[in-house]
């Protein structure tokens, strides 16, 4: 556990901003605005033999929680490190799995139900992968077209069961999470193309998710119907989806190339003083 330098890559205030950004550009157009951020990183390097039962069940599943004491009371006489009287059982309160699942496929609404949730009851909220309105908001502000297979059993596999062949574990219901077999062999860094499956290396995203794997761009293809191209008549054909093989981006690049090629790979952190030897930027 430590500080590391901030490993993700998202075009975030123009991606919250409705979509204000060209999809269609360059890949690498804007910089990333987390780039000068610091992240505190738990990075733990386990044997895959450790994590499965047995060969015949390579495909493993995470998600990450977060949780606060149920009452938390200013004190009157506060102490150095104690400035709340705390308690109670603690209570979740933040979820995350997939990549941009919490922050822009589930419904405003519902988002407080998905933060105290676990995969085990996601079929109450299957509306919003099957019935997306991402899709729909890019048709209406760009000339592209959404993708027609509704319910959309492709964006089911994505990010709530797992691909078959690739990365499938499911005992029927939806479980959103991040997925990884570990019986597929990891690709040497110079050879990783950061579109993981969509670019034909299934070592990559959605099959885990390893830090130079442009998971946001993968995404916006997905959402977009990459895989009625991809894989053509296992969801849906490349008819229902028109604008599936569009270059959809964000603008912000991630690739291997950002990272360290050996473990924690995350770089070392940006030091405290912008003007330092080692600094981001300079006062103003």
């Amino acid at each position: 556990m430590g500080q590391r330098k901030e490993p993700f890559a998202v075009n975030v205030g123009e991606i919250f901003d409705l979509v204000n950004l060209n999809p269609l550009g360059a890949r690498d157009a804007e910089p990333n605005p987390l780039a000068e951020k610091n992240i505190t990183t738990f990075a733990i390097e386990v044997p895959a033999a450790c994590l499965t039962r047995n060969a015949n069940s390579p495909v493993i599943g995470a998600w990450q929680t977060a949780a606060l004491p149920r009452s938390r009371v200013l004190s009157n006489n506060p102490s150095f490190g104690k400035v709340t009287n705390n308690s109670g059982d603690f209570v979740q309160v933040s979820r995350l799995g997939m990549p941009l699942v919490n922050e822009v496929v589930i419904g405003v609404k519902d988002k407080d139900l998905f933060n105290s949730s676990k995969p085990k009851g996601d079929a109450a909220l299957a509306t919003y992968v099957t019935n997306p309105t991402l899709p729909a908001i890019l048709a209406l502000l760009f000339p592209v077209t959404a993708p027609t297979n509704i319910p959309r059993t492709d964006l089911v596999a994505t990010f709530a069961t797992g691909i078959q062949g690739v990365n499938f574990l499911s005992d029927g219901q939806p479980h959103e999470m991040i997925r990884l077999n570990t019986s597929i062999p990891a690709t040497p860094a110079v050879q990783q193309n950061n579109l993981g499956v969509l670019g034909g290396d299934n070592a990559g995203f959605p099959n885990g998710r390893r830090p130079g794997d442009d998971v946001v761009d993968i995404e916006l293809r997905v959402a977009m119907g990459a895989l009625c191209h991809a894989l053509p008549g296992t969801f849906c054909t490349p008819a229902q989806a028109p604008s599936g093989n569009l270059p959809f981006t964000d603008g912000v690049l991630q690739d291997v190339t950002q990272f360290d090629t050996l473990f924690p790979y995350l770089r070392a952190p940006l030091p405290g003083s912008p003007n330092g030897p080692n600094g981001v930027g300079q006062l103003p």
